[in-house]
């Protein structure tokens, strides 16, 4: 199980996920998120970080060209496009995750020719991209074809009933792990961890 924890904005909580198992980290670059990190920040960030835990760099409506930019500058592995880009029209070279909101006209089988290396499934918050604690049903994300990320309001308390439910590829915690906004709490994190590579 691939198990991303996102939001990181500090590297004790970076180096307290990888310590605890965490497959990847998130580092949001979308300026109006509470988890916003500058690229120069996110850089010294993730120097010298332990382990192989992927860094995955989230993006609302960002350029492609910016997006090259700031993953050399920070060395991230994977873009995470949380907005409403065409993953077709991103560069080759970069791994790409794309979210999608599962909402009323969700259908699993849209994601089919979705380009990406991934596709993470976020509960519908209105206009706001991710990052609510809100849950949907798991199940809708069951027999894709694709790799498919659990992400939104999952915790210890409920991460192996949306593995058990949906059986994704990976899961992605944020908000309920937190003690406040862009800061961990590492003894949430850590059952979350548990929970999830159990």
């Amino acid at each position: 199980m691939m198990v991303k924890i996102c939001g990181i904005t500090n590297r004790e909580d970076a180096l307290a996920a990888i310590e605890g198992g965490a497959s990847a980290l998130g580092f949001n670059f979308y300026s109006n998120s509470p988890r916003y990190v500058d690229p120069d920040r996110a850089s010294d960030l993730v120097a010298g970080l332990p382990g192989s835990a992927w860094k995955v760099g989230v993006f609302v409506n960002e350029s492609p060209a910016r997006i090259v930019a700031i993953a050399r500058q920070v060395g991230l592995d994977i873009a995470q496009l949380h907005g409403d880009e065409a993953v077709a029209d991103y560069p080759q070279g970069i791994r790409i995750w794309k979210a999608a909101r599962v909402e009323s006209s969700f259908r699993l089988s849209d994601l089919d020719s979705c380009p990406a290396e991934a596709v993470l499934l976020d509960a519908a918050a209105g206009t706001a991209y991710g990052g609510t604690g809100r849950t949907f049903d798991w199940s809708q994300a069951a027999g894709s074809t694709k790799h498919i990320i659990l992400a939104g309001g999952l915790d210890a308390s409920n991460v192996r009933q949306a593995i058990a439910a949906g059986r994704p590829w990976g899961v992605d915690a944020c908000s309920r792990i937190e003690s406040a906004p862009g800061r961990k709490d590492h003894a949430k994190m850590a059952q979350f961890l548990k929970e999830a590579t159990l």
